[in-house]
């Protein structure tokens, strides 16, 4: 298969903002192909309980309008290693950018990310994937990250801002 096809593939589940439930899903098998946790799934869809039905349509990933969507967890950073090479979104990366990675929103949505521990906010711009586990739910630039006083692991608040 063509490489360039194959990365599309792969990426169109974290993309899609909207999945059709298929005869033998299971939410498990939806949450995971879209990087969600079950719980997370159920709360995007104000689902009370595991049962689902062919042609029921899920939200697979939190809007990029705002709409009150906000998230709170650890942020890292990522730097020289991967600095000039290509994203997800296939933008070189430029850790001097006010960028980030994060899992499942749709690249271009702006992110304000908020330092729990001392109040300081950046708005980055949302051009790559991960990060892909733990309690970590955004990889900043270096210039984000050098913004909120972010250089190692910190408590933060995002919230979708267009």
């Amino acid at each position: 298969m063509n490489p360039l096809l194959l990365a599309l593939f792969l990426a169109l589940p974290a993309l899609a903002q909207t999945y059709t439930v298929q005869k033998g899903d299971t939410l498990f098998r939806i949450a995971r192909a879209h990087g969600l946790s079950v719980t997370e799934l159920k709360r995007l869809n104000g689902l009370t309980s595991d049962l689902i039905h062919p042609g029921q349509v899920l939200r697979v990933a939190p809007s990029a309008k705002g709409q009150g969507w906000a998230e709170e967890g650890l942020a890292v950073w990522y730097g020289p290693g991967f600095h000039g090479k290509k994203t997800a979104s296939g933008e070189v990366y430029d850790m001097h950018a006010l960028t980030a990675a994060h899992p499942r929103l749709p690249f271009g949505t702006r992110v304000r990310v908020t330092n729990l521990k001392n109040g300081k906010s950046v708005v980055v711009r949302i051009n790559d994937r991960g990060p892909f586990g733990g309690r970590y739910v955004i990889d900043l630039s270096y210039a984000a990250a050098r913004a909120i006083g972010a250089l190692s692991a910190t408590p933060v608040r995002l919230e979708v801002v267009e």
